[in-house]
Parts: C-alpha cells; sequence; structure tokens
C-alpha cells in the first residue's frame, strides 16, 4: 500500500512540476495581443505596468536584451518568454504581454 500510495504521490507531483512551454503559435498570438493593446494607447484593454515590469523595460533599454536570471537569454520571468525584442523595452507592451500568456496557462 505504501509503495502505492508513493507512486501517487510521485506522479501527481511531476505533474504539477511541469510546466508548459509556449509554442510558436502562443507566443505570436501574445505578441499580436501586446501590439495591438498598446497600440491604443490609455483606452486600452490591456494590463497596467506594474514595479516588475518598470524595471524590466528599464534593464531592456539598458542593457539592449531582455533581462535574465542566469545571464543568458532566457527572461527572468517566464511569461515574457518570447516577447518581440523590439518591444520588451516598452513596460506597458511588456505588461500585456505577460497578462496574455496568462491568460494562455503560461
Amino acid at each position: 500500500m505504501t509503495k502505492l500510495l508513493a507512486l501517487v504521490v510521485l506522479l501527481v507531483a511531476s505533474g504539477i512540476a511541469h510546466a508548459d512551454v509556449p509554442r510558436p503559435q502562443d507566443i505570436a498570438a501574445c505578441n499580436a495581443e501586446a501590439k495591438e493593446a498598446t497600440a491604443k494607447g490609455k483606452d486600452t484593454r490591456g494590463a497596467s505596468p506594474n514595479t516588475e515590469d518598470q524595471k524590466s523595460a528599464a534593464d531592456v533599454r539598458r542593457s539592449g536584451s531582455a533581462a535574465s536570471t542566469d545571464g543568458g537569454s532566457r527572461p527572468a520571468n517566464p511569461q515574457l518568454e518570447g516577447i518581440d525584442p523590439a518591444r520588451a523595452g516598452d513596460p506597458a507592451y511588456q505588461a500585456a504581454y505577460r497578462t496574455c500568456m496568462r491568460k494562455a496557462g503560461f
């Protein structure tokens, strides 16, 4: 019985620990949604940038690339994976993109 319980716990934990990776079509859709949201200006249905968006966008403008946690090319926030590098320095774009990725389950 304990072996069965251990197996069930292991299977459940592995399912929880495995995060989905956005597909190219998810990334394209969120970049399109963020572009549309930020094109509308203040009368947008997009999200408002938070402090993290402001800091991350400033880091991108300063360094020329998305900030990463490990010094590599991956963004520090996984919800910014695949963001359009040309727009990554815009905190409103980051907020809209991050919101879209979260709604998509990432």
